[in-house]
């Protein structure tokens, strides 16, 4: 991630309730994403692009990764 942008607005996952394996997803200054495990913040985090994330959205709406 370049610098100049910041993550802001962690959010857990709501379907993490209750589960050990969870993500928290921010808002970079560039209107895209960043992912992050909330058992361990200090590991750091990914990005995507706003039209990254939203490709990603999508295929999660659409059933693309179900098993």
């Amino acid at each position: 991630m370049p610098p100049s942008q910041s993550v802001r607005g962690w959010r857990k996952a709501s379907r993490s309730q209750g589960a050990q394996n969870c993500v928290e997803v921010g808002r970079t200054s560039d209107a895209g994403a960043a992912v992050r495990d909330t058992k361990n913040r200090a590991a750091g985090h990914f990005t995507a692009t706003a039209p990254q994330w939203q490709n990603f959205i999508t295929a999660l709406k659409i059933g693309r990764f179900d098993r």
